[in-house]
């Protein structure tokens, strides 16, 4: 599969931004599939559909009518007519998300679905699972990760740039949180593939990572 390039990673790793710059610079298209989890999380929350509730979970996502608006930049997320790319940003978010992503039901659609939106274009697939999971036979997979001390930080001075009313504790201790809930679920969890390059960006800037990628790639193969 010469068509995708994944990239996996934990939360405030950078990889986010980093597919979004590799994507623009390669010509391929961008897809944010935490996004989608999130977007999951936040039409169960809204429909009070309990979190442990595979069935109803699997029907809602099979339900949702979700799309990347990628005339936009970064792209924006839509459910049915809403943009929902603030909404799916919270705190509360992120937390919900990584238990739905946990849910069998949820993965499995969502599995589906990713890999339907991969036929016949060129991708950079951002997530969790991407090389180990929804495309496990990529050519090019990378994983990036950095110290926690610093991927804290981060988060912190994206919430904070958002307007948002946070401690640098209370921003570690829920990416700890976050991390030991995708490192430990039985079903797909956060890892690198076996063949994935690894980064760490502890000390790089985002244009240094994709950088390193492009090193890697074989722009004639993808």
């Amino acid at each position: 599969m010469n068509n995708v390039i994944t990239i996996d990673g934990p939360s405030g790793s950078g990889k986010s931004t980093i597919s979004r710059l590799l994507a623009e610079k390669i010509g391929f298209l961008y897809l944010d599939t935490g996004a989608m989890y999130r977007a999951v999380a936040l039409a169960a929350s809204r429909k009070g559909v309990d979190l442990t509730d595979g069935k109803r979970l699997g029907e809602l996502c099979r339900s949702l009518d979700l799309h990347f608006d990628i005339d936009e930049s970064p792209a924006r997320l839509f459910l049915g007519k809403e943009d929902i790319s603030e909404a799916i940003r919270s705190p509360d978010m992120d937390m919900l998300s990584s238990k739905v992503s946990a849910v069998p039901e949820v993965r499995e659609a969502m599995t589906g679905l990713q890999r339907k939106m991969a036929e016949g274009v060129k991708l950079v697939a951002e997530g969790r699972d991407m090389g180990t999971v929804v495309f496990s036979d990529a050519k090019n997979k990378f994983f990036i990760t950095a110290s926690a001390e610093i991927r804290s930080k981060r988060r912190y001075d994206e919430r904070m740039s958002r307007g948002e009313s946070v401690s640098l504790e209370g921003v570690t201790a829920k990416l700890c949180k976050r991390d030991h809930q995708d490192q430990t679920r039985s079903l797909a969890p956060l890892k690198p593939a076996q063949d994935a390059k690894v980064i760490d960006s502890t000390r790089l800037t985002l244009d240094e990572v994709v950088n390193k990628i492009l090193d890697h790639l074989n722009l004639e193969s993808v």
